[in-house]
Formats: structure tokens, C-alpha cells, sequence
């Protein structure tokens, strides 16, 4: 039962009294005008203040009775404060009875503003009182500190110095805090060096702020040896260390230290237990993060916010998304880490549409979205590919405070790319402010996804002349370039240029190098290039290689390449299709089935094609031969119209594609039932004369269709716009943007 106080206004013209909870001999306090408030304050505790006094209270004018403690009784008054109106109350009576100039109790008052998050009556309160002790001083760095004002909490420290007041062992680790938070190493530096001169260096609390500090500043080496040379660990100390490994991007030294730790018989927290699932999610070890959720049930830790949170992202990550889909629904109110996570789960794990609706579904609860949520967005929209989503997204973008956001803009160049729209991309690029290297390289990268080698070259100059220097990306960016727009000089003196900048050549770089020499027909510079190459070649420079040799039937090389795939990467089934595709174009049939029985050994099976084709913002999927769709009549019809009117046109079909050996006219069947010729067909007609057809190709678009796209976007006066697994292809008046060249 609580008791219903009624709680006084200071007002010096009137004298009501608490007549009935005041023995005879105290002074009562001088409280005029009555508020009627509920304070938490129970009967038998407030009768216990008053049961047992005696003598008057005497503070200036007063005569003190040795019963009563007015320390105690202040103190406990704050103690259940719950609202700013009973700080005032309790203030008012503080200053009536001359007892406002009391370290302690103004100290017990800061703390208890800070509680209410008052945080401006604790600075008034701590402003107006003279010659603030160490522990008052105490109580509003750390206050600071702890609501993560930690600019203030610095300021006030750097105060209580000049005031000549020496800092104690629940001063440091809070200053310490407030040097993480910022972070600002230096200061942190200058407050470690008074650690030593003060004699804390065997706090073991002082010392498990250092680690932390020197392991969110990104120095994890100097807080490694804070905490080795720690005599009396506890766990703040090992979490500390294991926390700063795992933020670093060393998750095995992380569960390393963990593991000590274990042998050191010390429990597990579960901020420790936070960080050995982050580990454990980097290095994708799904098996022991799930013995690590053993462990969080087993200490009933489940339904511990942050642990959800690391769950959540650890099963999702690895592929688990359904069950991490399981922690995010038992979460009454996600947070808006929880929502990333999941959202990040969908988006790296192939289920981008479903990223992409719980993103719909934050906005539509009105839960607040961070630039992190944004972005992640922003990648499943890339990999959808649709561009009226991709226009979406972006329209989303330009109203909220994320439009001039470096990150979100740099995702948002990248996504409208490759969803097929290189000029959106542009504007955005152009509005960004502030232009760091990662901008000018997404730019860079999306025109030469779209074969634009020369605009390319011109924002590179652009960006030298900004001022803003290259990185590796930056160069990947320009070799793609040069290689989609045939651009052999302009490549290899790009490639030899790296040098110039402080670049060293990666297995990307030099895998542009070869396809750039490959595709153009420099098959045996490609090779000596390979041979000569300072690191050893890995796949995608072999992949390269032979990809050239199929272009240009060089069978010989081909296999030479072929082999050291096999050697390098033996299970992966798109280099035995490129070695089968290059023995079917030069006919050499047996050689193809070898390569298939192989195949077959080894439990492969190839890939099957399909194109994508976005109609009023929605995806329909055809494969090669497909009569499933419910239109596939129309369709049917569409392909026959279309032949007639390519062979009128004098298209002559490239029969080399077919990579069967087949007749003369099912060769010709099989290529005009491709599955991007059945989405184009589909595409013209559930759309009006004159509307852009976008074809997404999950694999390398073929040399008769490429040719017949060409031609159809002529008869039909149509822009069609094809993203196989390269590159952009762009036929406009029977001409493509690649230049037949891809």
C-alpha cells in the first residue's frame, strides 16, 4: 500500500505544516501550498523515518536532535523519486531547510536526475553548487557517460582537472567510456598516462576501460597487452577483449580467448556470448554457433534482446533463414537491429523479394529505418532486378533524411545499374555532395556494366582532376570497362598504371587483362600474360582464358585452360559446360560426350537457362522450350510471326549455337525456343507499341540470339534491354550498345 503524501510548493507567505507526521519536539519544514501527488513511498518505510525521533532538527537555525538523519531521510526521498515534480518538491525543501550546500545530498540529487533523465536539473543543480567535490564531480561525468553524452562527459573532465580536483577509481573508467564512444584515441592516450602517474594501474576496473577503449579505437594489439598484463581478470575484463577481437575483424582470436577463458572456469555473460556468436557468424561455423545456443538456453539467456539479435543474424547468414525468420517472429517489438538482420538474411541468401517486403512491412508499421536498413534494401533491389522497384526504392530515398547520405548513394548508383538504367544512376551520382572514392568507383563500375568504356574513362579523369585517388575497385571498375567496349590500348595502359597509385594487381585485375586480350582475338599474349603473372594464376584467370577460347574455337589452349580449372576447382560445373560448349561449336561430338559422362561421374548436372521479364512490375520466367505459361499459345504464335519476319528480313540463323547435334531444322527450332527469344515474344505482346522490353538472362546471352534481338528491335521500333551473366546489352534500331562485342 502506498502512501498518499501531499507533497508542498514552496511559498514563503504561507506556514502549513506535516503536523500529523512530526513528533512534538521536531521543527517541521515549511511547505505552504499543497499539490496532492501519489509518491512511491510505503507506509512502514516513511513511518520508520519519523518512529524514532526526538530531538529537533537543526541545520543553520536549527537545534539538532541526535534520532535524526536528514542525510538518510533526503536520501531515501530521491531514492523513489519518479517525476522531475518530486524532484522539485524535494528541491524546495532542500533549500528551506539550508540544506542545498550538502555534497552529499547534492550528489544523491544528480544521480537521481539522471535516473529521471533530467539531465538538465542535474547540470543546474551541479552549476550552482560551490567547490564541487570528487564525487559530485563523479556524478555528472558519469551521468554523461552513461546517456552517451560523451562530448559533455569530456568537457566536465577536463573542468574538474583545471579545478584541481584529482580524479579517483570511479572517475577514470567512465572518462575512459566517453573516450570510446567518441572515439578519440588521443585523449584516451593522455588519460591512460594519468592512470599511471595516480597509481591505477592495478584497477582492475580502470584497466578494463583501457581495454576497451584501445579495442574500439582499432588498437586490439595495445589492448591485448593491457589485458595480459591484468593479474585479477573478471569477466568485464575477458568480454572486453573477446568483444574487441570479434569488432576488429579477428573472429578466430575472438573464440581463441574464449576458449581460455572456459578453461579459467570463468561463466560466460551474455555480452560475452553475443561476441562468440558474431565469431562465429564470420567465419560461417553454423555447427558451433549452435552449441553456443545451446548454451544461451541451457543459462536461460533466450529471450535476452541482443542474444535474439545474434541469433537471428547467425542462422541467417549461414543460410538458416527460415529459422532465423523463427527468432524474429517470437520478438514481440523488433528492434531496428533485429529487422536488419533478418533483412541482411534474405538479401546475401537469394530471397531477395522477401527482403524487400519485410523492408514494405517496417514502413508500413512506421518503424524507424537506419541508413544500415536502407542499403541492405537497396542490395536485395539490385538482385531483384526490376527496375520499377529499383524507381521505387529510389523515390523512397529522395524523402527521407537518407538522400544525401554517402552510403545510401553510392548503394543507389549500384542498384539502378544493374537494374538497366545507367542515366538514373548518373543523376544520382551527380547530386552527391561530397564524393569519396567508393562514388566515382560505383560509377565507374556501372558504365562499364553497360559496355560504356569511354564515359567511364571520362569520370576517371574526372575524379583525378576532384582530386579523389584510385583504389583497387576503382581499377576493376576501368579493366571492365575497356573489356566490354573492346578497348584493348586503353586497358593494358590502365592496368600498367596501377603501379603509378600504390596498387598492387589482384587475381581480378589480372582475369580483366586476360578476357581483355582474350576477346579480342590476343589468345597466346593472353597466355605468356598468364604465365608471366607475379602470383599464381587462380580460377578466374583460367576461366577467363578458356571463355576466350570458345569464342574463337582455339581447342588446344581451351583444354590446356580447362585442365587447370579442373585441377583448381574440380566441382564446379560451369568450366566442364565451357569446355563442352567449345568442343560443340568445333563439332568435335564424341569429345562433348566425354565431357558429359564426366559430368555425370562427378554428380554434376549444367545450370538450365531461363529469362526473366519484368511486365508492370512483375517478373514472368520462361526456359528453353517452355509451354507451361497460360498465354503460351499467343506466345507460340508470336515466335512463328517473328521468324517469318527476321528470314524476310534476310536473318540467317547462326547454327553453331546449337550445342546438340541435331538436323538443320531442329537446330533452327531449338534456337527460336531459347528462353529469352520466349520472354521477348511474351514481352511484345502484353505491352504497347513503342515500351521498353527488360530481359534479365542468367546466363551469357548466345550468338544467334544476340543477333536476332538486334533485328527484332528494328522490325518492332522497340529499345530491348538484356542483362545476361556479364554484362548490359542494349538494342536499339537493330544495333547494340556491346558492339557485338561481349
Amino acid at each position: 500500500m502506498h502512501l498518499r503524501l501531499s507533497l508542498l510548493r514552496i511559498n514563503l507567505n504561507s506556514s502549513l505544516f506535516f503536523l500529523n507526521f512530526f513528533p512534538p519536539r521536531i521543527r517541521p519544514l515549511i511547505l505552504p501550498t499543497v499539490i496532492s501527488s501519489e509518491f512511491p513511498v510505503t507506509l512502514s518505510k516513511f513511518l520508520n523515518f519519523y518512529s524514532s525521533l526526538r530531538l529537533p532538527l537543526d541545520h543553520s537555525d536549527y537545534t539538532p536532535y541526535s534520532g535524526f538523519d536528514p542525510d538518510s531521510f533526503f536520501s531515501s526521498l530521491l531514492d523513489y523519486s519518479v517525476h522531475k515534480r518530486h524532484l522539485n518538491q524535494i528541491h524546495a525543501q532542500l533549500v528551506v531547510s539550508g540544506l542545498v550546500e550538502s555534497g552529499f545530498l547534492v550528489t544523491k540529487f544528480v544521480n537521481a536526475s539522471w535516473n529521471l533523465e533530467e539531465i538538465g536539473y542535474a547540470r543546474k543543480l551541479f552549476d550552482e553548487f560551490p567547490e564541487p567535490s570528487v564525487f559530485l564531480w563523479n556524478a555528472i561525468i558519469r551521468g554523461y557517460s552513461k546517456h552517451n553524452l560523451f562530448g559533455d562527459a569530456m568537457e566536465m573532465y577536463s573542468r574538474m582537472q583545471a579545478s584541481g580536483v584529482s580524479p579517483d577509481g570511479f572517475t577514470l573508467p567512465c572518462v575512459l567510456k566517453a573516450c570510446s564512444g567518441v572515439p578519440v584515441l588521443e585523449v584516451g592516450q593522455r588519460v591512460h598516462g594519468q592512470i599511471f602517474r595516480l597509481g591505477f594501474e592495478s584497477d582492475v576496473f580502470v584497466q578494463n576501460g583501457l581495454v576497451a577503449l584501445y579495442a574500439k579505437c582499432g588498437r586490439i594489439e595495445q589492448a591485448r597487452i593491457v589485458f595480459e598484463g591484468l593479474d585479477d581478470r573478471n569477466i568485464i575484463s575477458w568480454t572486453s577483449i573477446i568483444s574487441g577481437y570479434a569488432q576488429n575483424g579477428q573472429p578466430m582470436e575472438a573464440l581463441r580467448i574464449f576458449w581460455q577463458m572456459r578453461q579459467s572456469n570463468v561463466k560466460p555473460d551474455w555480452i560475452a556470448l553475443v561476441s562468440v556468436l558474431r565469431s562465429y557468424t564470420d567465419v560461417e561455423d553454423l555447427e558451433q554457433g549452435k552449441s553456443i545456443h545451446g548454451c544461451v538456453v541451457k543459462m536461460g539467456l533466450e529471450y535476452e534482446p541482443d542474444l535474439l539479435i545474434s541469433l537471428t543474424s547467425m542462422y541467417a547468414k549461414c543460410g538458416q533463414v527460415m529459422v532465423a525468420r523463427s527468432f524474429f517472429d517470437q520478438t514481440k517489438i523488433p528492434n531496428v537491429m533485429m529487422w536488419n538482420a533478418m533483412i541482411s538474411g534474405y538479401a546475401k541468401n537469394g530471397y531477395a523479394n522477401e527482403a524487400v517486403g519485410l523492408f514494405q512491412e517496417m514502413i508500413f508499421k512506421n518503424v524507424r529505418t537506419d541508413s544500415i536498413t536502407v542499403r541492405l534494401t537497396i542490395l536485395a533491389c539490385a538482385q531483384v532486378g526490376s527496375l520499377e522497384l529499383a524507381e521505387w526504392m529510389g523515390d523512397y530515398i529522395n524523402k527521407t533524411e537518407y538522400r544525401n547520405d554517402v552510403f545510401v548513394n553510392t548503394a543507389l548508383i549500384d542498384m539502378f545499374a544493374k537494374c538497366g538504367t545507367v542515366d538514373l544512376a548518373r543523376e544520382v551520382f551527380d547530386r552527391t555532395l561530397d564524393k569519396d572514392v567508393v562514388v566515382w568507383s560505383a560509377m565507374i563500375v556501372g558504365y562499364g556494366l553497360h559496355g560504356r568504356g569511354r564515359q567511364a574513362i571520362d569520370i576517371f579523369h574526372a575524379m583525378k582532376q576532384a582530386g579523389v585517388f584510385p583504389n583497387d575497385v576503382t581499377f576493376v571498375g576501368l579493366l571492365t570497362a575497356c573489356n566490354h567496349s573492346g578497348l584493348v590500348e586503353e586497358g593494358w595502359k590502365f592496368f600498367h598504371s596501377m603501379k603509378y597509385y600504390g596498387i598492387k594487381a589482384r587475381h581480378q585485375h589480372y582475369a580483366c587483362v586476360v578476357d581483355l586480350l582474350g576477346r579480342s582475338g590476343h589468345l597466346h599474349e593472353a597466355y605468356d600474360f598468364i604465365m608471366n603473372m607475379p602470383i599464381e594464376p587462380g580460377v578466374s584467370v583460367w576461366g577467363a582464358l578458356l571463355g576466350a577460347c570458345k569464342i574463337y574455337r582455339h581447342v588446344t589452349l581451351g583444354e590446356y585452360a580447362a585442365e587447370q580449372l579442373f585441377s583448381l576447382d574440380p566441382y564446379n560445373t560451369g568450366h566442364y559446360v565451357q569446355l563442352s560448349n567449345l568442343y560443340a561449336s568445333c563439332r568435335l561430338w564424341d569429345r562433348v560426350s566425354k565431357v558429359r559422362i564426366l559430368m555425370r561421374e562427378k554428380g554434376l548436372s549444367k545450370d538450365l537457362g531461363y529469362s526473366l521479364i519484368e511486365i508492370n512490375g512483375k517478373l514472368q520466367a520462361f526456359r528453353v522450350g517452355d509451354k507451361s505459361h497460360p498465354r503460351f499459345r499467343e506466345i507460340s504464335e508470336e515466335l512463328e510471326s517473328l521468324e517469318r519476319r527476321l528470314k524476310d528480313a534476310g536473318f540467317i540463323p547462326h547454327l553453331e549455337s546449337v550445342l546438340h547435334d541435331l538436323n538443320q531444322e531442329e537446330k533452327e527450332e531449338t534456337l527460336c525456343n531459347h528462353s529469352e527469344r520466349l520472354a521477348i515474344a511474351y514481352g511484345l505482346i502484353s505491352t504497347a507499341p513503342g515500351t521498353t522490353l527488360r530481359i534479365t538472362k542468367n546466363l551469357r546471352a548466345c550468338i544467334n540470339c544476340h543477333s536476332a534481338t538486334k533485328l527484332i528491335s528494328k522490325l518492332e521500333n522497340r529499345e530491348i534491354v538484356v542483362r545476361d551473366a556479364n554484362r548490359f546489352h542494349h538494342f536499339k534500331n537493330g544495333v547494340c550498345s556491346c558492339g557485338d562485342y561481349w
